[in-house]
């Protein structure tokens, strides 16, 4: 058999070889085609549906990122509010003890120089009662005589007024 031979084929041989063809792409169509684009259109799906999940889980987790950072920056003022508050009531408090302390000193300070002022002056009238009744002993030892009361007044005033 030539090249020839094999080469010539009939009208009815293509016709038929064509309407075979033509059926089995057919049937290949419809057993093959259709079921493995319905599993890669539903892997398409499967795939679109996870990108999208992911695309929403990246969307939660920013979000979440900047909750958290807003909350951290809230966290830090309160914080520094605290403390300046705390730093003010420390010092207004150390203000009043100290004004306190020197309100207690200036007292007892006023109190003292009081106490110390009657103490003076109760022992300038003791002294003065002692030189008084010292004088009147030494002027009646020394005269011996009744001396008037007037004279004796005068005579320890001027006494009083030479020692005092």
């Amino acid at each position: 058999m030539g090249f020839q031979e094999f080469v010539n084929i009939g009208g009815w041989e293509v016709f038929v070889t064509l309407f075979n063809t033509l059926i089995t792409f057919l049937i290949v169509k419809i057993l093959l085609f259709k079921p493995v684009r319905k599993v890669l259109a539903a892997r398409a799906e499967e795939v679109k549906a996870m990108y999208d999940e992911a695309e929403a889980d990246r969307n939660e987790a920013e979000a979440m990122k900047k909750d958290y950072t807003e909350s951290i920056a809230n966290a830090k003022q309160k914080a520094n509010e605290i403390t300046q508050s705390a730093t003010r009531r420390a010092t207004v408090r150390s203000e009043e003890i100290l004004a306190e302390a020197n309100r207690q000193v200036q007292d007892m300070k006023k109190r003292a120089e009081q106490s110390i002022e009657q103490e003076r002056k109760k022992a300038i009238n003791e002294i003065k009662d002692e030189i008084a009744s010292l004088s009147v002993m030494i002027a009646s030892k020394v005269v011996e005589k009744d001396i008037k009361e007037d004279d004796h007044k005068r005579m320890i005033e001027d006494f009083i007024d030479k020692v005092g």
